[in-house]
Order: structure tokens, then C-alpha cells, then sequence
């Protein structure tokens, strides 16, 4: 384009100064390596498209910039690139991808796209425009708009792998962001992005995003760990040479076409394992996974896969628990291979994975492989059954926003389970989920009239929860009806629905009773029963729906004794002040309004504390000196959660237009409660010595002191007041110096 002059075969006019001239070079070679990328995939007429497409958003994003400094189009070249090389997409996504920001960002319509592209090409520029407004906004319409993302996935997959490799990208450069915004965008990725990539079985991308998440939301840790990795990597090394010698001799001896390598745990998976199993980072025994992939031909895959597998575990003795075999039943985004855990040489315990090359690309690309070898394939229907039952979910929903992404979570991004009919059909079910669930998969009308079931033939509660491998069948009675506490006995979305479609007719009906007594009500005071005068109503007790209204009057909920508060003008009425039933804390408030401007600090704990009350979250204790934000809950004012809180991701992902930034102040007067768990060899004395460094040696005062011992070992929690959390880590140290002592832990989730 002329007004950037970039010449793709890099006849530069050099009338620029030399930072431009740089840059220009900069573009030009990310752009050439994107062409390589694609040279396999490129056929006629293709390359001239792709120059358009570069041309049009170079030349679109020319007076743009990142936060970093660098020119806006080098990330929708970084984009089309992670689509390429990592999801295995082709040249109409590259297209979309270089195209992605243009329609949200700059002059460039729709119509243009449509025009230059055609049809295809629009529709899916068209969909990532509308992502864009609802998972990166500050806007609490970010889970509800989440249906939007869910309906394009259904329409076209590809403009969620396209959205997946932004987000990448987005996450690979987050460090010129503010604070605030990445600990956002991280609970955002965590809570939504990374599980969305490994349902469309995107193993690489959903492992990435977990760690860069867990790099800006618990930085400490994450940087802890990788210096740990970094620091055994070396000792791993010759560890995995070791246990893969005697292997590739086998294999080798029997003519199998293979290749072996050996990869480190994820650095979110090796904390997870910590918090888990409650063990030190040395004490993770898997740290690291084999892999063994073979080169077979597709009618011989299972049987070659079993065979290594037999050679394997002749070599080393494997554990009967950890054998997951997803030959015989891929999960449901299209994952094949078998899982084993074997003794390996000094008694350390190591996860290897079989699988073929087939298997492997689709592990690594997931669902753009998927469609590469659809033709043919026993799973060809996975996702599209799959997108069947989000459509299905969508129909059907009419919850809150907030609400319809938890249940999607737990319905649709969840691990797997596999079950049998009583016939021997396999259904697959997400993990946690119950006969009930079960019993609603099947059918509505059979989930409705359920009051039990036979689980491997013996008899269970509806609420049962399911495992892989169990064999169900379900008891109805015709006397049956769904009622309010099903709902908590169910994890997916077909049995919510259904169970609250059901919910609602009762509801219906109950609100006849209603309709009367507010009828008879408005009649008494002069007023006409109309849409006008019910929504006077409705508004002025904070409800949703005239349908909660009518059934909360018929319930007694409200008795209605307000309504001679109201003013009738007419054959209308005029609400009073409404009640307050559920305050919310006033955001008018001068001194919230000031503290919330940009760059500010909302609140500093100390001197400042009278300013603006606030609480602790009891869910995480934040003491000072922990990362910590501010989230204004409806009702309870203004609440302290630190950054790595359970609770913290979804309130950061779903509400961050309710996070204000929040900072501590040096206050030595003031003492905060926590607690620690400790584990150590039930010793004479032990108690004392821990007691004499907390109370001698640290003067820190005791709330509360208990300890259980049994079989020479003890579990003891202390509760302490400490005044920030230098004194709380010395003390942690101090009491991890004792002999005998394993494990000292804070607490996270239980209220002091």
C-alpha cells in the first residue's frame, strides 16, 4: 500500500528515517516466514489473496501500536502464524486471521472484506468482531455475550481457533500491559480460553495458556518452579536416557517404526499436583512424561499400540490404577492414545504415552486435524455432536449470564467420563456428573420421572455420583416430578434446563394464585390490572419477570401492605421510593468516585482505612504484604480478596468492571488472623518447640492451637495473629527448621 510503502519483495524506498526503515524490514520478514509457513498448502491463486490480506491490514493498522512500542500489524502477523504452525489451519484462516482486528479497529467495513473475499471469508471476520467486544470488554455483559462466541462456534469452529491463537499471542506479550489488566486477562484465559482449548483439543495451546496465566496471577510460584525445572533439568535429562535404553532396544528388535521423547510437566500441572496431593515440588513424582509415537498404518494402530505397550511394561512393572486406555474410547475431542504409569530405575515412578502419528497431530492440533482425517474415521461425529448439544443448551437457556458460563463449564469444557446403557451403549458424560445427568441424557421425559437407579446392578440415589466403566439403569415412577434441589444433583446443561423448564410450568401455575391477589389488590386501591402497573410493581421489589412476581405473592413472599404506598394517577400507579432489599454499595460515593479514577489507589490500609469500609475475604484471609484486589459485592460493601483466593478467577474474569485496584500500607499497629497446617513425626516435645517459636523467639500472639495424633505422625493447625506476611513466611521457616517436620502449609479456602 502506498501510504506505508511496504514492497513484499523488499525493494524498499529508503526516504524513511532508520527505526522505520527497521520496522519496515521487521514486517516484511514475519510476512515471508508466514508465506513458508503455508508453501504446502498454497494453490492457485492463493499467494495473491494472502497479499491482499496484508497489504489491506498493514495498511489498516499503519498508525497503530501495541503497548510494547511495535507496529500493530506484526500481531495479526503473529496470529495468522500460531494458526498455521500450531493449530494446523489453512489459507482462508490465515486470511481471516491477518484480517481479525480490522472491522474493530480501523476504517475498514465489512462490505469491504465481503467484496475482496467473498462471503466465507466475511463470516468469519464478522464472528471474530463480535468476540472481540465480549470476552476483552469491562463490561458486565461479558459472560452473557459469551453465548455469542458459543453460537459462532457451532456456525464456523475455526473462528474460535483463530480467537484461541489471539488470545495466545495476547498472553505471549502480556508483560506491556498494567497489572490490573493482566491479572484480567489471565483470570479471563484460566477461567475460560485454556479449557475451550483443550476441549477443541488444543493440548499445546490449553498448557500454555494455563502457565502464562499462572506467570501474572501467582508470579512467586510460577517463577519458583521453573527455576526448579531449570535447575533438574539436567539430572531429568540423563534420568529419561536411562529409562528409554533398554525400550528402544525392544522396540528397535521388533521392527517398530518409533520415535521416543521425553517432556517436563507443565509448570500449572507440576502446582496443581503440589496443592493436590499437599507434597513439596521434590516429592512430585512425575514431573516429566515419556511418549512413544509410532508410525503404523491406520487398520493395525490399536493392535501395534497394545503390542509396545506389552514391551513396556515386560521392562517395567506397571500400576494397575493408572492404566487410561483412550484407544478403545477417545474422549470426545478426538484424543486417542494409552496412558500407563511404570516403576521405572530407582524407584521413581514415570507416565509414558502410547500413540501414532495420527494420533499425535491430533493431540497437537486438535479439531482442524480433526477434519483432516474425518473420512473414514469411527469418530467422525464427535464434534459434531458435540456442537449439536451446545445448540441444543442454547435454545434452551434462559438463565443469567454469569450462571449459563459456570453450567457451560461443567457441561461442555469438562473432563470426560464413559458409561454404559443397560444394552451396552457407550454414552459419555462430563466428570461429576450424576444418574440423574445420566438419566436426562437419555431423555427428558425419562430424567423428569427418575426417583432412582441400578448402578452395576446395585441400587443408588439419584444424586449418584458416576465413574468411568459404570454400567446404569434408571427407575421411573409416572408419580414423579422434578423439584427445586434437583438442580444441585446435576453438572449438565440438559439436565439444568430441563429441570428448570419444569420448575417454570410449576411455577406457572402457582402464579395463577398470585395473579388474583394482585389483581383484587390494584382493584382496592383504584388502579386497572396492566402490563403498566404490574411493572410498577415489579420494579419497585427488584424483580426480574412478572412470572417471580405473581409467584412470589402467591407464596407470601410479599403480602403486597407497600402498595397503599403507591400514588394512583389515573388508572396508573406510581411506585414510592423503592425498598432497599438487597443494598448495593453506592458507587456515587465521593471518596469511592475519587479513588477509582485511573492510576489510582482505591484504598490504603491503614490511614486511610475510615475512608472507605471494607472487609476481608473470609474465602482466602489476605494478610498484608499478599497480592491483593478490592471486588464492591452487592450487599457487603467493598471486599479484600488476594490475587491467587479460590474465588478470585471468576470474579476477575466475570465482574472486572467490579475490581478496583486495592494497595497495603505499612501499619505495625494493627494484627491480622491466619492459620497454618502442619504435618510432621509425632515427637516428645514437638508441640512445645513449635509453641516456644511462635510465642518465644517471635512474640507472635495464639488464637488457636490443635493437634491430632495418630500412627507416629501428627496434624496440627494453629490460628496466629501476625501483622503482614514477612512475619508469617519467617515463621513458616522457623517451623519448617524443626526436626521431624514435613509440611507447613497456610491456609486457603477454610475460614480462620
Amino acid at each position: 500500500m502506498e501510504a506505508l510503502n511496504i514492497n513484499t519483495n523488499a525493494e524498499i524506498v529508503t526516504n524513511y528515517n532508520l527505526d522505520e526503515e527497521q520496522e519496515k524490514k521487521e514486517i516484511v520478514r514475519h510476512y515471508r516466514a508466514l508465506l513458508r509457513a503455508l508453501r504446502e498448502k498454497l494453490k492457485k491463486g492463493d499467494k495473491e489473496l494472502l497479499r491482499t490480506a496484508f497489504e489491506m491490514a498493514a495498511d489498516a493498522h499503519k498508525t497503530m501500536r501495541r503497548k510494547s512500542g511495535e507496529p500493530y500489524v506484526l500481531h495479526p502477523l503473529a496470529v495468522a502464524m500460531i494458526c498455521v504452525e500450531e493449530i494446523g489451519l489453512g489459507v482462508r484462516s490465515t486470511i481471516c486471521a491477518l484480517l481479525h482486528d480490522t472491522v474493530e479497529d480501523t476504517n475498514i467495513a465489512l462490505d469491504d472484506i465481503k467484496s475482496e473475499f467473498g462471503n466465507e471469508i466475511a463470516k468469519i471476520v464478522d464472528g471474530l468482531t463480535k468476540i472481540s467486544t465480549v470476552m476483552d470488554t469491562n463490561s458486565s455483559q461479558q459472560a452473557e455475550n459469551f453465548k455469542k462466541i458459543l453460537l459462532t462456534l457451532t456456525d464456523d469452529p475455526r473462528v474460535i481457533l483463530i480467537k484461541l491463537a489471539d488470545r495466545l499471542h495476547n498472553m505471549r506479550t502480556l508483560d506491556a500491559m498494567k497489572q490490573e489488566k493482566q491479572l484480567k486477562i489471565a483470570s479471563e484465559t484460566i477461567w475460560v480460553y485454556a479449557p475451550l482449548a483443550h476441549r477443541m483439543g488444543l493440548y499445546n495451546v490449553k498448557t500454555e495458556l494455563e502457565d502464562l496465566s499462572m506467570k501474572y496471577m501467582e508470579p512467586a510460584i510460577y517463577k519458583e518452579i521453573a527455576k526448579k525445572l531449570a535447575e533438574t533439568k539436567r539430572e531429568r535429562t540423563k534420568y529419561i536416557n536411562e529409562f528409554i535404553r533398554p525400550l528402544k532396544e525392544k522396540l528397535t528388535a521388533a521392527e517398530f517404526d518409533f520415535e521416543i521423547q521425553g517432556r517436563p510437566k507443565s509448570i500449572h500441572s507440576i502446582w496443581n499436583k503440589i496443592k493436590k496431593k499437599e507434597v513439596s515440588f521434590e516429592e512430585v513424582y512425575d514431573l516429566f512424561a515419556i511418549r512413544v509415537i509410532l508410525n503404523a498404518d491406520l487398520d493395525k494402530e490399536k493392535e501395534d499400540c497394545w503390542k509396545v505397550y506389552s514391551m513396556i511394561t515386560d521392562e517395567y512393572s506397571p500400576s494397575p490404577e493408572r492404566l487410561r486406555d483412550w484407544l478403545s474410547n477417545p474422549k470426545s475431542n478426538g484424543y486417542e492414545a494409552l496412558h500407563t504409569t511404570v516403576m521405572g530405575p530407582q524407584g521413581k515412578w514415570v507416565e509414558v504415552q502410547i500413540r501414532t502419528k495420527r494420533m499425535n497431530e491430533i493431540a497437537e492440533k486438535g479439531l482442524a486435524a480433526h477434519f483432516k482425517y474425518k473420512e473414514g474415521s469411527q469418530n467422525e461425529d464427535r464434534f459434531d455432536k458435540w456442537f449439536v448439544q451446545i445448540r441444543e443448551a442454547l435454545g434452551n437457556q434462559q438463565d443469567e449470564g454469569i450462571d449459563f458460563l459456570q453450567d457451560f463449564k461443567t457441561s461442555f469444557l469438562a473432563e470426560e467420563i464413559y458409561v454404559y446403557t443397560p444394552k451396552g451403549e457407550v454414552k459419555m458424560l462430563p466428570i461429576n456428573s450424576s444418574a440423574l445427568d445420566f438419566a436426562f441424557y437419555i431423555h427428558t421425559a425419562i430424567g423428569s420421572k427418575c426417583i432412582g437407579a441400578k448402578v452395576n446392578h446395585k441400587l443408588v440415589p439419584i444424586s449418584h455420583k458416576l465413574r468411568s466403566g459404570d454400567q446404569i439403569e434408571i427407575i421411573t415412577s409416572n408419580k414423579q416430578k422434578p423439584s427445586e434441589d434437583w438442580l444441585s444433583s446435576v453438572v449438565t446443561a440438559k439436565a439444568k434446563n430441563s429441570i428448570k423448564d419444569a420448575l417454570r410450568e410449576e411455577k406457572k401455575i402457582i402464579a395463577e394464585e398470585g395473579k388474583y391477589s394482585l389483581q383484587r389488590k390494584l382493584e382496592g386501591i383504584g388502579a386497572l390490572y396492566n402490563t403498566y402497573n404490574i411493572d410498577q410493581v415489579m420494579f419497585y421489589y427488584k424483580l426480574s419477570s412478572h412470572l417471580d412476581l405473581l409467584f412470589k405473592i402467591a407464596t407470601k413472599t410479599i403480602d403486597l401492605k407497600e402498595l397503599k404506598l403507591f400514588q394512583v394517577i389515573g388508572d396508573k400507579i406510581e411506585a414510592p421510593k423503592p425498598v432497599n432489599l438487597s443494598p448495593e454499595i453506592n458507587l456515587e460515593n465521593p471518596a469511592l468516585k475519587a479513588a477509582s479514577k485511573k492510576d489510582s489507589e482505591l484504598i490504603i490500609f491503614g490511614e486511610s482505612s475510615d475512608k472507605i469500609k471494607y472487609t476481608l475475604g473470609k474465602c482466602c484471609n489476605p494478610i498484608p504484604g499478599d497480592d491483593v484486589f478490592g471486588f464492591v459485592s452487592t450487599g457487603k460493601g467493598l471486599i479484600i480478596h488476594r490475587n491467587n483466593c479460590p474465588n478470585a478467577t471468576q470474579l476477575l474474569a466475570n465482574y472486572g468492571h467490579r475490581v478496583v485496584k486495592t494497595k497495603w500500607a505499612k501499619n505495625k499497629e494493627i494484627s491480622f488472623l491466619t492459620g497454618l497446617s502442619i504435618i510432621g513425626l509425632d515427637d516428645v516435645g514437638v508441640v512445645n518447640k513449635i509453641t516456644n517459636i511462635i510465642s518465644g523467639e517471635l512474640k507472635i500472639n495464639i488464637a488457636a492451637l490443635t493437634i491430632e495424633s495418630t500412627e507416629g505422625l501428627f496434624k496440627g493447625t494453629i490460628k496466629v495473629y501476625v501483622h503482614d506476611k514477612d512475619e508469617l513466611e519467617e515463621l513458616v521457616t522457623r517451623i519448617k527448621s524443626l526436626n521431624g517436620i514435613q509440611q507447613v502449609m497456610r491456609f486457603d479456602t477454610e475460614t480462620v
